[in-house]
């Protein structure tokens, strides 16, 4: 092809248009540029050599001999050759820094991708079981292994294909990148053996053969590697803190509710038999007193014991709704039938439409949440205030409040009083309660598809407020 363009070249200008050397050279020129960006800096270099002749016997007096018979052209013919080569080399130039460029994007892309299959795996255990597979499926690898020396541990993406020895990366664990380029040399064929460092510290290797990317990108690839261990041995270790921090707060929360909660009624309920059984004489009044005590005190201890199971119930997810749509009207008034004896010296003002539509619930359980927001309301108001009831629509759900005008929530616990046991400082000692009512809510809201939340100023009052799906 090469040959067949220049003898095109010398053929045009020579028989059907007739031009100056100066026309001939510099088509030449174009004709090796092409030529050294297409097929490379070779070909150019024959082509250069090439057309120099040509240019010399069919254009340059005296025709058709390589004599040149003037000076100045020797000088033109020397610059052509010269400015050919020159223009060959720096196109060739460019085009392999554009496909080493390109080369690297394709890699910087793969890194990209690789990173991202590394960031969606979060347990440290599954982590290191989908490393090796994670090379060969984002650099397309012929195979992977990866070498922990914290444990020995050694996983593969296909340990049938691999060919390499534990003993082999444990060595690797200390040693720079090694790399065999192809597999007349090396029966495993072209691999890479890469250490995984953090910061200064080793903890393991990297095994890949077959098809490898550059140096550099393997360099990159180990380093990433390492974070991404790195990171997900610290996310399970924060874990771990976190719920030891939880449960450390989750047991004494628990046994301050046990030390306030059960050991009251349990002293009462002691005092009480130990005076039944005393010999001392009782009257009737005073013995029906005690047992009237015995019964609430019972009472109180049977529910802590209810909303306890309860709670555990909707923590495992053992509920099982019954979803049907209902009026909010109608849990409203369930409600309010079952507090009539906490309120019944108590105004409660209703504020809902009777346009609002149906919400997909199980009555039963909104009920309950109905019922534990009339009791705080009616526990930390005064008597003579108000408990105001709403509801209205927002959006594809039914929002609905229970207001009261007591002393308010103070802002840095308007964050917990959602949890289990929590119970206000300045309260847990004046009010009676178990700290569970508020986290049962948010459970039972949170398993219907809603959420719940507070509102509240300190000295003006609460407001709690939670959403229904619409049926």
């Amino acid at each position: 092809a090469m040959s067949v363009m220049l003898v095109a070249i010398v053929g045009f200008y020579k028989l059907l248009v007739h031009v100056n050397p100066t026309t001939v050279a510099l088509t030449f020129l174009l004709f090796i540029l092409l030529l050294a960006a297409n097929w490379g800096l070779r070909f150019a270099i024959v082509s250069s050599i090439a057309a120099s002749l040509a240019f010399n016997f069919f254009f340059l007096p005296p025709i058709g001999t390589f004599t040149i018979a003037d000076s100045q052209n020797w000088i033109a013919l020397l610059v052509f050759l010269a400015t050919a080569l020159i223009a060959s080399n720096l196109s060739n130039r460019i085009k392999e820094e554009a496909e080493v460029s390109n080369r690297r994007r394709r890699e910087l892309e793969l890194l990209y991708d690789f990173g991202q299959r590394l960031l969606l795996t979060e347990s440290e255990a599954d982590l290191l079981k989908s490393i090796p597979g994670s090379i060969v499926t984002a650099f397309r690898t012929a195979g992977a292994a990866l070498y922990l020396s914290d444990g020995d541990r050694l996983y593969f993406s296909n340990a049938k294909d691999i060919q390499v020895s534990i003993d082999a990366m444990r060595e690797a664990v200390h040693s720079s990148v090694t790399r065999t380029p192809d597999s007349s040399t090396d029966p495993a064929g072209p691999h890479a053996l890469l250490p995984l460092n953090v910061g200064v510290k080793p903890i393991g290797s990297v095994w890949v053969e077959g098809n490898l990317p550059s140096s550099e990108t393997l360099e990159a690839m180990g380093s990433l590697v390492a974070l991404s261990i790195e990171r997900a041995g610290a996310v399970d270790k924060l874990a771990r803190a976190d719920a030891s921090h939880e449960s450390e707060r989750l047991r004494s929360a628990l046994l301050d509710s046990v030390t306030h909660d059960l050991r009251t009624p349990l002293t009462s309920i002691k005092a009480s038999v130990t005076s039944l059984l005393s010999r001392d004489a009782l009257t009737p009044p005073q013995r029906i007193e005690l047992l009237t005590v015995i019964d609430e005190e019972s009472d109180r201890l049977n529910n802590l014991i209810s909303q306890a199971i309860e709670m555990a119930s909707l923590d495992a997810h053992e509920v099982q709704l019954e979803l049907a749509p209902h009026p909010v009207q109608e849990v409203v008034t369930k409600a309010l039938e079952t507090c009539h004896d906490l309120l019944k010296e108590r105004r409660v003002e209703i504020r809902m439409s009777d346009s609002l539509p149906k919400v997909l619930i199980d009555p039963v359980w909104i009920e309950k949440v109905l019922v534990h927001l009339l009791e705080n309301a009616a526990k930390y108001s005064p008597e003579k205030e108000p408990i105001f009831i709403s509801a209205e629509r927002e959006g594809p759900a039914v929002a609905v409040s229970v207001a009261d005008r007591g002393i308010g929530i103070d802002p840095m616990e308007q964050s917990m009083i959602f949890d289990k046991f929590y119970r206000g400082q300045s309260q847990r000692f004046r009010v009676q309660g178990t700290g569970m009512g508020l986290a049962i809510s948010k459970a039972i809201v949170e398993s219907h598809g809603g959420s719940i939340s507070v509102t509240s100023q300190h000295g003006s009052g609460s407001v709690f407020s939670f959403s229904l799906p619409i049926a």
